[in-house]
């Protein structure tokens, strides 16, 4: 529970409750844990509430009727996903997996949508949150049919640090290259090789279990 108010701390909508709403946010609010490799909420099922990543790493994929998938997003600790759907109340469109151990907090429907009705702040960040989303998808798609392999590595690290998206993630970010292989659609070799690039041009440094970004700008406006 201390991971979680932490994370709820570092939520940019948090602040703006008052107490009598957060004491009902947090009581709400129930944390599971999934495996590495694990499916948390599949394509087609029911959405429970709006997610959150307490600890861990997922993605966010899709899959083509021909067996093609395309992961949209990656989404780091204190990264809150999936309020479109919990808005639009229908059944998810794309899978959850946990690319290693990870723990996962669910705000229920009902009070994700009193909190939509009672805490004009919440409502306010929602809308950014979704014109960010909207265009953090849009990036996504266009990275993975323009950009060459070091433009794919360079512009999903970008996005692991949208402050909107993800307000937690610091300069050192926790990622094996294997999982950035996951996040790009890459081979661990080929993502290895964009690494050096990316780190000869002065953008990041790689150490054992993650990179440090020196230049977000720069890796966002890296096209390889």
């Amino acid at each position: 529970m201390q991971l979680l108010r932490q994370m709820l701390d570092e939520s940019d909508w948090w602040p703006g409750l008052d107490a009598d709403q957060q004491q009902r946010v947090h009581a709400a609010i129930v944390v599971r844990d999934i495996d590495a490799g694990g499916i948390f909420s599949a394509r087609g099922g029911l959405v429970a509430g709006w997610l959150g990543v307490v600890d861990g790493l997922v993605k966010i994929p899709i899959d083509a009727p021909d067996g093609r998938s395309m992961t949209l997003a990656g989404v780091p600790a204190g990264g809150w996903f999936g309020e479109g759907s919990v808005l639009k109340d229908e059944p998810r469109r794309y899978d959850v997996i946990a690319l290693r151990d990870s723990r996962i907090a669910v705000m229920p429907r009902q009070t994700f949508h009193w909190l939509i009705d009672n805490s004009p702040g919440f409502s306010r960040f929602l809308l950014v949150q979704l014109n960010e989303r909207l265009g953090h998808f849009i990036a996504a798609i266009e990275h993975q049919r323009l950009l060459g392999p070091e433009g794919r590595v360079a512009r999903c690290l970008a996005q692991l640090f949208n402050p909107q998206l993800y307000p937690s993630t610091r300069s050192r970010l926790r990622i094996s290259q294997s999982e950035l292989g996951l996040l790009t659609g890459l081979s661990r070799q080929r993502v290895n090789q964009a690494l050096g690039r990316l780190e000869e041009l002065r953008l990041l440094e790689t150490s054992y279990g993650g990179v440090t970004v020196v230049s977000v700008e720069g890796l966002d406006a890296f096209e390889g």
